[in-house]
């Protein structure tokens, strides 16, 4: 479901492009409209807490700081998830990385960079115990043609989902 975005923050092409994809694309909406409550990050079904939603820096600020991890002590860099789904269910943090391209650019190359992310996430989640499945939210407008084939068959070989616009919560473990 569509939310209404927040123009501010990045540069010019990243507010004019990604960013309002970036926004219009809710995880937190697509739930409630599932019939899931939401209080704070925490996602009920049922009255029953099954997991949390979460983003950006909060994902470190919040759900690792929870958990007593700090992320300097294994990685060098913070990593911030577009959005995440924190699975209570089946111990799985589901990572969403959502990419909007309207030309040729980066974006493009980005694709193929999910093993060592996962890596990276990996790393954080172990002490936890959490499993990790990084998957992409990608724009249909630019990425939903032949031309990308190549990054979808590595990435299906490679066990890392994507989808274009919608993202069916059935990928979550709901």
């Amino acid at each position: 479901m569509q939310k209404n975005p927040n123009k501010a923050g990045g540069g010019f092409r990243t507010n004019q492009n990604g960013l309002l994809f970036e926004q219009t694309t809710s995880l937190n909406l697509a739930l409630i409209n599932a019939g899931f409550d939401i209080n704070q990050y925490d996602v009920y079904r049922n009255g029953e807490f099954i997991g949390r939603s979460i983003n950006k820096i909060a994902f470190s600020n919040v759900f690792l700081q929870e958990h007593g991890i700090n992320y300097l002590d294994y990685n060098s860099k913070r990593w911030e998830p577009d959005e995440a789904f924190i699975n209570e269910l089946n111990y799985t943090v589901y990572i969403i990385e959502k990419k909007f391209q309207s030309q040729g650019g980066s974006v493009d190359e980005k694709l193929a960079t999910f093993p060592f992310k996962i890596l990276e996430y990996q790393k954080l989640l172990a002490p936890i115990n959490y499993n990790v499945q990084y998957i992409y939210l990608l724009s249909s407008k630019w990425f939903n043609t032949p031309k990308y084939q190549d990054y979808y068959d590595y990435m299906k070989a490679l066990g890392c989902p994507y989808y274009f616009d919608v993202l069916p919560l059935s990928a979550l473990g709901l």
